[in-house]
């Protein structure tokens, strides 16, 4: 079977684990091109010399261009990724964006992303996924379809969900997976006082190994509109027999950019109902019952971007 006769419509079937998926998709082998590095004599150090520590974000008033970002990153390959030159990267992390109608964003996150994966001296790839048309937004099936499309695309180590309205503002705050336990990298955010919203609070920046996200069932596909999809998730974390662990408040800062609520993205009171069945459906909605159609896949210089329909909200 090609890759272009299986890409029509992704729906992982009850029974068919993220795992086994995986297993079977390791055959359409990109991890020859995107996840080799030129041999070195060692691996790179544990603590990078490159990190710069504590750097207020202050983005200008008005983003850069996709093109001036481009000229500022030429170790870039084609898709958006990176490997450190002269040693071997000890880690190999995919950077998921879920994305719609938000450019200006987009463009600053690019901006400040790349330079702070780079002083990290990490492996990595950014895919920016977005929901076709103007239907109402779903960020569980969204952030869903990216971890598969990112999952069969290579052999990723470490998956981070990133909003794309979050820069970080010390790159000692490590875009890498804990081995054992999901991690929450976004604890601090400057809307928030630099505090920890809620004990609960599992939003943001959350970084997972592919084995912790088949044992929670990735996210709910059942949170329509705004709201509650990442506390889903925190109960998820637990029901699966994991904790989230998090880094120093001191560290795990981000600036928030500024904007409004999008269009088709708006509070739903719904959510709340849904949230409370999380014990007893998490085991059945998330990742083996993923149904959305796969529209597109680009490698452009910065970026790869995969487009997807996540069908019609459910009333």
């Amino acid at each position: 079977m090609t890759m272009a006769c299986s890409r029509r419509l992704r729906r992982l079937r009850p029974g068919l684990t993220l795992l086994a998926a995986l297993t079977v998709a390791a055959t359409f082998a990109l991890r020859g091109t995107l996840l080799a590095t030129p041999p070195s004599p060692a691996g790179c150090h544990a603590a990078s010399p490159l990190l710069a520590g504590p750097r207020p974000a202050r983005p200008p008033p008005s983003p850069p261009t996709l093109a001036e970002i481009e000229m500022r990153n030429g170790a870039l390959w084609s898709g958006g990724f990176y490997s450190p030159p002269g040693c071997q990267a000890r880690h190999r992390t995919a950077i998921v964006i879920p994305y719609r109608s938000r450019l200006a964003h987009l463009r600053y996150l690019l901006d400040h992303l790349h330079p702070f994966l780079q002083r990290q001296r990490i492996h990595y790839g950014i895919y920016v996924v977005e929901q076709w048309g103007q239907g109402t937004f779903n960020k569980g099936i969204l952030l869903n379809a990216g971890i598969v499309e990112v999952l069969r695309d290579a052999d990723w180590s470490c998956v981070i969900l990133h909003d794309v309205d979050l820069l970080a503002e010390d790159d000692r705050n490590t875009y890498t997976c804990d081995n054992y336990n999901p991690t929450h990298l976004s604890v601090a955010i400057d809307k928030f006082d630099y505090r920890l919203l809620y004990r609960e609070y599992f939003g943001g920046v959350v970084a997972l190994t592919p084995e912790q996200l088949r044992k929670m069932n990735g996210f709910s596909n059942q949170y329509w509109g705004w709201g509650r999809e990442d506390d889903d998730l925190w109960k998820r974390v637990g029901l699966s027999g994991m904790k989230v662990v998090r880094p120093s408040v001191k560290v795990a800062r981000y600036k928030m950019i500024k904007h409004e609520r999008d269009p088709g993205n708006e509070e739903n009171p719904h959510n709340f109902d849904v949230l409370k069945r999380t014990e007893l459906d998490w085991r059945s909605d998330g990742l083996n019952s993923l149904s959305y159609k796969f529209l597109s896949k680009e490698r452009k210089a910065l970026f790869t971007h995969i487009t997807i329909d996540v069908g019609e909200k459910q009333t």
